[in-house]
């Protein structure tokens, strides 16, 4: 391993920042009657202490400077940490270092409770064993001590990662190799001016540089189960949405469908005028779309490394063909080698009563051909996905579907951090 210790800067290294702090600093300006410069000014806030920002940029003295961070505050600890989002390649960068056995730890000038706050919203606290930041009531933070707070008692080669000329320079200080964030808010020369031994323009060629000659974050296969009306597609797309913020890199699709040869054949399956269709028929081209999806979608994406989320796979036709047309086992066979054997490392079962799920299906827009078929054939896909969740306890997570979007979201989100972050102990 290059380095056996990895320290990180937290605003534009980690996360994209930038938004939130920006808007929380007018918001302070706007507040006490004083200009607002222009976003070329106001991105300059991204990194440095916030007092010397209010004093070098806005001209404030240094007790103004400090009723401004407490009007900052008002605004950035209620919403403006949340406006980040995690640079796509980091979560798995980060997944990676740890499974290599990797000491991993920030160093950042914003207060300790906001970046326990930040990293545990985008599910990576679990990854870093020590934060080293200033408490709220700090006016400035020394970049160098922070540095050596941040490192462990014993280790061979450390870096320190970060975008702006303090973190170069607390690097070189505290001697351990300093490496430019180039992706982040400082330029090219501001990092090696400031001592940047080495400098990386993206992602990309950080984890590079950081994993050269290490396995990279496989990719991890998450599917989304559940009888019509249960609201998974709605939680799908929450799903998709937060791990991107969090910094993974995702693939979104769905079955049937998810490719051009198989979207048509399920248009035919799903076409109201379909009606006829023997059940031994409807089997196989459930299952002529998956081998097209998985051959054209779902391989090549976990071959990347993505997390690959998709809207059903097998267990649907295990429950709606298998159970509840009673075609057996046959369909498992069918589809074991349509999907070359292979299932998702999580699904997510979501478990509303069979008697609501109904309800909202009779309330939604016109239904397609299966779910045209009545509430008996409705309560049997139900009975069936009970009887798989309890097969494959390992692989399968219930979700109580029940409540508002919200509750669901924030349920689904624990439950995928959750196992994503295992990944880095799973070597």
């Amino acid at each position: 391993m290059r380095y056996d210790t990895v320290i990180l800067d937290l605003d534009g290294t980690i996360t994209e920042s930038a938004p939130g702090i920006m808007r929380s600093a007018a918001y302070a300006l706007e507040k006490m009657g004083r200009p607002v410069p222009g976003e070329d000014v106001l991105r300059r806030f991204v990194g440095p202490p916030l007092v010397d920002s209010f004093i070098r940029y806005c001209g404030l003295t240094e007790a103004e400077a400090m009723e401004a961070i407490e009007i900052y505050r008002e605004r950035h600890t209620v919403l403006g940490w949340k406006e980040a989002r995690v640079y796509t390649g980091i979560a798995p960068m980060l997944i990676a270092l740890k499974r290599a056995g990797a000491y991993i730890a920030l160093a950042s000038s914003k207060p300790l409770p906001l970046c326990k706050e930040t990293l545990a919203y985008f599910g990576l606290l679990p990854l870093f064993d020590r934060l080293s930041a200033p408490p709220y009531s700090a006016t400035k933070a020394d970049k160098e001590q922070l540095i050596l707070d941040a490192l462990p008692a014993r280790f061979e080669h450390a870096c320190m990662i970060g975008d702006r000329r303090f973190d170069m320079d607390g690097a070189r200080r505290s001697g351990v190799t300093a490496i430019g964030a180039g992706y982040g808010y400082g330029s090219e020369e501001e990092l090696l001016v400031s001592g940047a031994q080495v400098y990386c323009p993206d992602v990309a060629s950080l984890a590079d540089h950081l994993l050269e000659g290490l396995p990279r974050m496989p990719g991890f296969f998450l599917s989304l189960e559940g009888s019509d009306g249960c609201g998974k597609s709605t939680q799908a797309a929450l799903l998709r949405q937060f791990l991107e913020d969090a910094g993974y890199p995702v693939t979104y699709s769905r079955e049937p469908g998810g490719c051009p040869i198989s979207e048509r054949i399920r248009d035919i399956i799903l076409d109201v005028r379909s009606e006829g269709m023997s059940d031994e028929c409807e089997a196989l081209l459930y299952a002529a779309s998956r081998a097209q999806h998985v051959h054209e979608v779902i391989l090549p994406a976990l071959r990347r490394g993505d997390v690959m989320l998709c809207d059903r796979f097998v267990d649907s036709s295990i429950a709606y063909q298998g159970v509840g047309r009673g075609l057996g086992d046959w369909v498992w066979e069918i589809n074991r080698r349509a999907a070359e054997n292979n299932m998702p490392n999580l699904t997510l079962f979501f478990d509303l009563n069979p008697d609501e799920a109904i309800r909202r299906r009779l309330n939604a827009a016109a239904a397609d051909r299966l779910e045209s078929e009545g509430d008996r054939f409705m309560r049997v896909v139900y009975d069936a996905f009970i009887g798989i969740c309890e097969k494959h306890p390992d692989r399968i997570v219930r979700v109580d579907a029940s409540g508002n979007i919200e509750q669901i979201r924030d349920r689904v989100r624990q439950i995928v951090v959750n196992r994503l972050t295992a990944v880095a102990k799973a070597v």
